[in-house]
């Protein structure tokens, strides 16, 4: 018979040390925990029998001693999983539903990209003020790569996961000093459409309904600004309402705002769903859309074509999305440089801001 071949002893003695390294970490992981080593590799693995909260102290130890990531790492060596973590953040205070159209509509576009090349997906949520902890899919192996829909107020802890060197894509708008890779609308040109359509028809007192706090809505509000400046019309910060994506709070807000400022003509709205709830309110308040008040929405989800009046809407490529961040990270996943991407949008114009005459 022939003789089986034997591994180098370099081979067999850095096998030996890596495992010997990995015990190591994690016999000091459960020393700073306060709990056994069986304890710590099941909440590494994810184990709902450990409680969240060691789960959450054990990956944090796990991250500051490098542990957790070489488990990652060894997947993609080993191409042991062909799953993608599909993190959707959520506001603890507004609680913005994973139910939004627009969230169904890009997590539905991802889904398909990802089927197309045979790949799975893992749907997550975590907490928008952590969403660092979002990297536990990858540091835990369960997840080749991480797909974030959103940066929200949290730009640093993006930059902080992408240094790590972790398979990392946002849908978002591309910010000063990003280390990351963000596939997103071009959000500046989107807002400065929406207001110059208001102002070809005339309208000069033009509102902005959109927490600027969250990246994409800022970059929207730059353009809306620039198009104003552009037009000689000064921008009225008593004009800019922070209100949040999610209905169920910002309907008492926009109602207020509507039932308050009386001197507006124009509205652009940060989503969807942010003008239908204008639009409301203003006929609550008696005012006619878009006889009195010229209302524009952002995304152009299937229901736009659908309200009453039907509304004028930036489109986003939310159908070319799922291709376009699948890309960027199986890019990385191969060692490809991944530079952020800006697609392009355009104005659906319908009867809430329909065209001038003639």
């Amino acid at each position: 018979m022939p003789k089986s071949k034997a591994s180098p002893p370099s081979a067999i003695a850095t096998a030996g040390s890596a495992s010997e390294q990995r015990r190591l970490q994690m016999a000091d992981i459960a020393r700073l925990a306060g709990v056994s080593v069986s304890t710590v590799s099941r909440a590494l693995n994810g184990s709902e029998l450990i409680n969240v909260e060691t789960r959450q102290r054990v990956a944090e130890l796990a991250r500051s001693l490098n542990y957790s990531i070489n488990l990652g790492a060894r997947n993609l060596r080993l191409q042991e999983s062909k799953t993608v973590a599909v993190v959707v953040p959520y506001d603890a205070k507004s609680r913005q539903h994973i139910s939004d159209p627009f969230f169904l509509s890009i997590v539905g576009s991802i889904a398909d990209a990802l089927t197309d090349r045979g790949y799975d997906m893992l749907l997550s949520r975590v907490d928008a003020e952590r969403l660092d902890l979002a990297s536990h899919w990858f540091d835990s192996g369960k997840a080749i790569g991480l797909v974030l829909i959103g940066q929200w107020r949290h730009h640093d802890q993006l930059n902080e996961m992408a240094a790590r060197k972790l398979p990392l894509v946002v849908w978002g708008g591309e910010m000063p000093q990003q280390l990351y890779c963000s596939v997103g609308g071009d959000n500046v040109l989107g807002g400065t459409l929406a207001t110059r359509h208001l102002l070809s028809l005339g309208r000069r007192r033009i509102a902005f309904v959109g927490d600027a706090n969250l990246p994409e809505v800022w970059l929207r509000r730059q353009g809306y600004a620039q198009a104003l400046r552009e037009a000689g019309v000064a921008v009225d910060p008593a004009l800019e309402l922070a209100a949040p994506f999610e209905p169920g709070v910002a309907t008492g807000i926009v109602r207020k705002f509507c039932a308050a400022q009386t001197a507006f003509d124009g509205v652009v709205c940060c989503s969807d769903v942010l003008a239908l709830l204008t639009i409301q309110a203003l006929r609550a308040n008696g005012r006619s859309v878009p006889g009195d008040v010229a209302v524009i929405g952002y995304d152009d989800m299937p229901l736009a074509a659908y309200c009453d009046p039907p509304l004028t809407t930036v489109h986003q490529p939310v159908a070319q999305a799922g291709a376009e961040l699948v890309q960027a990270l199986l890019g990385q996943l191969r060692g490809e440089r991944a530079e952020p991407r800006t697609m392009p949008v355009h104005l659906t114009v319908r009867a809430s801001a329909p065209a001038a005459a003639g």
